[in-house]
């Protein structure tokens, strides 16, 4: 078997322990004669499948009881129109705008509502996280939303932002489960799983209890969370198998330590990027250091041929997906919490011998 370094930023890699176990249950599960994708999501067999993945996923995050976990679909995009429609009580909510998925967020919003942005990091192309303060929040907003992580920027808020006494929503997508957060201080983080917890096709929602019921009277019923948490996420057919793939993930990051491990893992493996880019003549990183991502590590050498030339020799190494998006150009390389050491080690070494080669 033959299985490359794979980079991308989503659907990246997942645990190669659980691509072993979804095999071997692949045609049938325990003993259920039939696999998790054939079976209705009404049996027993997967009610006790997605009821273990939602435990694990709740001792994984340390989940209070006085929240709701979600398993939806329509990826995070679709949570840029149901989080407006579910919290904006008074049509006002603020939006920090750090990268391109805050920005469709706030966008999404104003169809909905008066939202406004408070602050943003547009002026040095999403470099850097811009500053929260709370006399920065409106009084009358009823939430501060922010995307945690920006995959296609490579930077990530050092901190949970201080909002004073105001709701804080957080997309969560691409740095979901890589570190522990205090739930407490968010009013909902959503994800969308294809980064670092499952398959494409499964979104996740973490919703305080008390910010449900509160829709607007037109809201779409599949995008209502109260109807979703009534209904434990099967108002209609859930993402079945990309929900059991999320629960091995759950199971597989407890069993390897829980959030401090993975924290502790990918701080080692960001580092070994960070340090070599911050002493390389050729690569310059993009994101300024005090709001660096450890989940996207972004580059460029200067050159849009010679960024070319590199993604091109490092996929033949076995290096792969680490093309920037479209929109920036240059390099990323995503480090999720399946990604070995090993991987950045020896992404480290080719683009130290590519340096060497290309003076």
């Amino acid at each position: 078997m033959a299985r490359v370094y794979n980079f991308s930023a989503g659907p990246s890699m997942l645990p190669l322990e659980v691509l072993e176990t979804a095999q071997k249950e692949l045609i049938e599960f325990q003993d259920s004669g039939m696999s998790v994708m054939e079976m209705s999501h009404r049996s027993p067999v997967y009610d006790a499948i997605i009821k273990e993945t939602e435990a694990n996923f709740r001792k994984l995050m340390n989940i209070p009881d006085n929240y709701k976990v979600l398993f939806l679909q329509g990826g995070a995009s679709t949570q840029f129109a149901a989080v407006p429609l579910n919290l904006m009580k008074t049509g006002k909510a603020d939006y920090v705008v750090s990268g391109q998925f805050s920005g469709k967020a706030f966008k999404e919003a104003k169809k909905y509502g008066d939202a406004k942005c408070i602050a943003t990091s547009e002026d040095k192309t999403f470099s850097y996280i811009p500053e929260i303060t709370p006399d920065m929040v409106r009084e009358d907003a009823d939430y501060v939303h922010v995307c945690y992580n920006n995959t296609i920027f490579g930077t990530k808020f050092p901190e949970v932002p201080n909002v004073g006494d105001k709701v804080l929503v957080a997309d969560m997508s691409s740095c979901i489960t890589s570190e522990p957060v205090d739930v407490t201080k968010f009013g909902v983080i959503y994800a969308g799983a294809q980064k670092n917890m499952a398959p494409a096709g499964l979104t996740v929602v973490i919703i305080r209890e008390d910010l449900m019921g509160n829709a607007r009277e037109d809201i779409p019923t599949m995008l209502d969370y109260k109807t979703m948490a009534d209904n434990d996420s099967m108002y209609n057919t859930p993402p079945c198998y990309a929900i059991y793939i999320a629960g091995l993930v759950y199971k597989w990051a407890l069993e390897n330590g829980g959030l401090e491990a993975m924290k502790e893992r990918n701080e080692k493996k960001a580092n070994i990027l960070y340090d070599f880019l911050d002493n390389s003549t050729l690569f310059k990183p993009t994101a300024e250091k005090n709001s660096r991502s450890m989940m996207n590590v972004c580059f460029v050498t200067g050159d849009a041929d010679l960024d070319k030339k590199f993604c091109k020799e490092a996929s033949e190494a076995g290096f792969v997906n680490l093309k920037g998006h479209r929109s920036v150009g240059g390099m990323r390389a995503s480090i999720y919490n399946a990604m070995p050491i090993e991987g950045v080690e020896a992404l480290a070494r080719f683009m130290a011998e590519f340096e060497k080669n290309n003076k």
